[in-house]
């Protein structure tokens, strides 16, 4: 390791109370710019704002995870710590998971990160959790909910940080998976068709980003085997402004809370500067304090 955050020491720590809010946190994905959605989501256990039910994509998966362990700080202190450690970016990365990006790194207890994944409090049945990834052979979105998908929840978590064009696809039960946000970068319309009155919703970009249209994709050379996922791919740009577009009416309406950066998101994807990266951080977590109110009337 390398690198470390000059402010690692000021994420905050601590358990969450186990007291639980009726309604579902739907989180939105984007790689190293997650470390908005760990700061809101570190803010929100610390002011006992644990909802009842979350579902996350890729980092958002990544993150919910964290949450629902209750493990404040856990998300942010493990990016920012490792960041340039190769064993999770980098050659070692490479050789064990050929891949230059190795998110079990984040899922598997290798003994190497000092604060492992608190299981007992994770798979409590009383707080729900899902990850949403991609199955490739379909192009479909495919949940993975704790207590529904035996075994392969941790494996669809993995699948769902899975990057395209740089990761290997994620075998589960003899199918491959990949990143959902190529078939669904947010799933409130899951939360919806689950039943929940109260959705909030955290995005990793401000609320007035929309994607280029793809003109020019290599999905179709890279993916020949998987045309359904490539056709995914090709639509995803317009199927994402889509979403942020319902997201928006669906907010103006108050049919779900959307939460987002208050101020333009310039982290790269798989951005190298920590220190960029803590700013993100305390960007999500600052506001999130200013919302608290909001949040609050709204759950009420």
């Amino acid at each position: 390791m390398s690198q470390i955050y000059s402010k690692i020491d000021r994420i905050p720590s601590g358990q969450a109370s186990e007291k639980l809010v009726e309604g579902c946190l739907v989180l939105e994905g984007g790689a190293f710019r997650g470390l908005y959605t760990q700061g809101f989501l570190d803010a929100m256990m610390l002011n006992d704002l644990n909802l009842s039910c979350v579902i996350g994509v890729s980092a958002g998966a990544l993150g919910g995870l964290n949450y629902v362990s209750g493990q404040i700080g856990r998300s942010a202190r493990i990016n920012l710590s490792y960041r340039h450690d190769s064993r999770y970016i980098g050659v070692k990365a490479l050789i064990h998971s050929h891949s230059i990006l190795d998110v079990g790194f984040l899922t598997e207890d290798r003994g190497i990160i000092s604060e492992p994944l608190d299981e007992q409090r994770f798979y409590r049945p009383e707080q729900r959790f899902a990850a949403v990834a991609t199955n490739c052979v379909s192009g479909k979105p495919v949940v993975f909910e704790k207590g529904k998908c035996g075994d392969y929840l941790l494996d669809g978590v993995k699948a769902s940080a899975t990057m395209p064009y740089i990761s290997p696809m994620v075998q589960i039960n003899g199918i491959p998976y990949l990143d959902g946000g190529c078939s669904c970068a947010i799933p409130y319309r899951w939360a919806i068709k689950q039943g929940f009155e109260k959705i909030i919703v955290i995005r990793t970009r401000d609320p007035l980003f929309r994607k280029k249209d793809t003109r020019i994709s290599p999905a179709l050379r890279i993916y020949s085997r998987y045309p359904a996922l490539a056709l995914k791919l090709i639509q995803s740009n317009s199927r994402y402004n889509r979403q942020c577009d319902e997201i928006e009416l669906l907010h103006k309406n108050g049919r779900l809370l959307r939460l987002a950066p208050s101020e333009p998101v310039t982290v790269g994807r798989v951005e190298p500067n920590l220190e960029k990266l803590g700013e993100l951080y305390w960007l999500g977590y600052n506001d999130c304090l200013s919302h608290l109110s909001r949040i609050r009337n709204y759950l009420s």
